[in-house]
């Protein structure tokens, strides 16, 4: 692998701030990864106080309703801790009722492994997970629905230090036997530790009951920053390659979440659009395509390396990076027998590299426009929003 390509998935990793109590063998796709049921390990996480206040909340509930999927969608992000605070996400709120954006993506479970609300999952309870940010999770989703705002779950996935901290069976470690942790400091769960992948079905089942129209996940990868020499997998046996791995957890949760009925989407290195192999961490564009009804690559200029296509600041030329990226997307996806709508690329509302006021996030948005395509999603990790550029539609 090139050094430009390190350092664009360095750039990447650094700017972009279980266990199944009951598992069901589906009919439908053999899946070849199996998960373990262990209920026995929930029994001794629950003390007598927390076992009555699970009794308490866990109370029957109504069948929730959910928002058909727009064409096309147009989202800004949002983390759980403003969603929790009733002024600051009443601001963004506002804001979408007065332009062109109609969905949000909201944190379920970000990158520190905390589910943002009380779930009714004894698993998850028991685990301590749920942070409860968003006291009024169901309220505002609600909410948000009446006002025909499509609500998008965002889940990050094997970045998780929460879980790690509980399980440090599972994450990747160091040669010596350590967890292993990333520039950031952060650790991870390890790909292939199948136990893990049925708490993220656990969770993402516990976001589609109070409301969320559509599951989003981040982070399905293998790690791709830090001390890459010293690392090694209890779980991965180091020969199955990484993108293997990643194809049959992304066919584990269609097999596992299709019952559910909402759509799922996956979060993608931007290179992953223009690359045919998986940059080591496992994305390949056709290996994760049939699992997923929407495909995101993170397609931010300014995360492409010095030097990409002649350009010495990439984060200068929007539209022609993202262009590039959505035109040969597009034409892999056809190539696949799929279809170019599955694409609805991340742009960047932040500035690095660039300033990106209005004008620049315009350029975006047209690059997608002219290579045929009509959704996107804009991140800025701190939820500030360049209001102007997202006219409304009349």
């Amino acid at each position: 692998m090139n050094f430009a390509i390190v350092k664009y998935i360095i750039a990447s990793a650094l700017a972009i701030g279980a266990v199944s109590l009951f598992f069901v063998f589906s009919d439908k796709e053999f899946v070849s990864y199996v998960a373990y049921s262990r209920p026995f390990e929930v029994k001794s996480l629950l003390d007598k106080s927390d076992k009555n206040e699970y009794q308490v909340f866990n109370v029957p509930e109504k069948k929730v309703t959910h928002l058909k999927t727009p064409e096309p969608v147009r989202a800004i992000y949002m983390t759980s801790w403003v969603a929790g605070d009733r002024d600051w996400r009443q601001h963004l709120v506002n804001f979408i009722e007065s332009s062109e954006v109609n969905a949000l993506v909201i944190d379920v479970k970000d990158s520190t492994g905390r589910v943002s609300f009380k779930t009714t999952d004894p698993y998850i309870w028991a685990m301590g997970s749920s942070q409860n940010r968003i006291l009024d999770i169901k309220d505002f989703i609600r909410t948000l629905h009446k006002k025909n705002i499509y609500t998008i779950a965002r889940i990050s996935v094997f970045q998780d230090p929460y879980f790690v901290s509980k399980r440090p069976d599972l994450a990747v470690k160091t040669k010596s036997g350590a967890v292993w942790k990333d520039r950031k400091g952060l650790p991870w769960i390890d790909p292939a530790a199948k136990e893990f992948w049925d708490y993220i079905v656990l969770i993402a089942k516990e976001a589609e009951k109070v409301g969320f129209d559509e599951l989003n996940f981040d982070y399905i990868r293998f790690p791709s920053d830090g001390d890459m020499f010293d690392i090694a997998y209890d779980h991965w046996d180091e020969e199955t390659p990484p993108a293997e791995v990643i194809r049959d957890f992304s066919r584990y949760l269609r097999v596992n979440l299709d019952e559910i009925g909402i759509p799922l989407s996956i979060d993608l290195f931007g290179l992953v659009t223009l690359h045919t192999g998986d940059l080591n961490i496992g994305q390949i564009l056709e290996y994760v395509e049939p699992y997923f009804d929407y495909l995101s690559p993170m397609v931010y200029p300014s995360h492409y390396p010095v030097g990409f296509r002649g350009y010495q600041n990439p984060a200068l030329h929007p539209y022609e990076i993202i262009y590039e990226a959505m035109t040969v997307a597009s034409r892999r996806l056809l190539a696949a027998s799929s279809t170019p709508s599955k694409l609805r690329p991340w742009i960047q509302d932040f500035d690095l590299g660039a300033i990106y006021d209005a004008g620049m996030i315009r350029k975006e948005k047209q690059a997608i426009y002219d290579a045929g395509l009509t959704s996107w999603m804009a991140w800025n990790a701190a939820n500030r929003y360049t209001q102007e550029a997202y006219g409304k539609v009349e």
